[in-house]
């Protein structure tokens, strides 16, 4: 059980990272700073938003694949337990998480696309969308996650 409370734990630093880098590359497209980088607000909208793109998707594809190996043990203990507890909502929406997780993964080439170097002018309105609908994958994931964990219990 150590192996696999060790992996979960990775995984959630896995997924606090991408959830750091995607947030800053969202604020810092949708309200990038128009003014000199002064209060802690002004500075995190400032980052150059290019410089998430290689960690972001690195991070994405990593955590992923860690949260479906992590998966396996998952399937046959702590849901099982779940669902003898009745815990049915958690269940499903852990299952929905999944589903969501797979569709960030599949955004993931129109995402490295639209951020490519040079960026075109052309696709500065798809770059904000795909961000923003990475970024609420991520959020929506990082949540569930911890609150299915916190359902069974941390190592439980």
């Amino acid at each position: 059980m150590t192996f696999w409370t060790t992996l979960l734990i990775i995984h959630g630093l896995l997924a606090v990272a991408l959830l750091g880098a995607i947030t800053h590359q969202a604020v810092a497209v949708w309200m990038p700073a128009r003014a000199k980088a002064g209060n802690f607000v002004t500075r995190f909208r400032a980052v150059p938003s290019t410089s998430y793109v290689a960690a972001i998707i690195v991070l994405y594809v990593v955590t992923f694949v860690m949260g479906a190996w992590i998966y396996t043990q998952y399937r046959f203990t702590a849901r099982l337990a779940l669902e003898q507890l009745r815990f049915f909502k958690t269940v499903g929406v852990f299952e929905m998480k999944e589903h969501v997780a797979t569709i960030g993964l599949i955004v993931l080439p129109a995402y490295w696309a639209f951020w490519r170097q040079p960026l075109s002018e052309d696709y500065v309105g798809a770059r904000k969308s795909v961000t923003l609908f990475l970024a609420i994958i991520v959020w929506a994931n990082f949540l569930i996650g911890h609150i299915a964990n916190n359902a069974r219990g941390f190592g439980s």
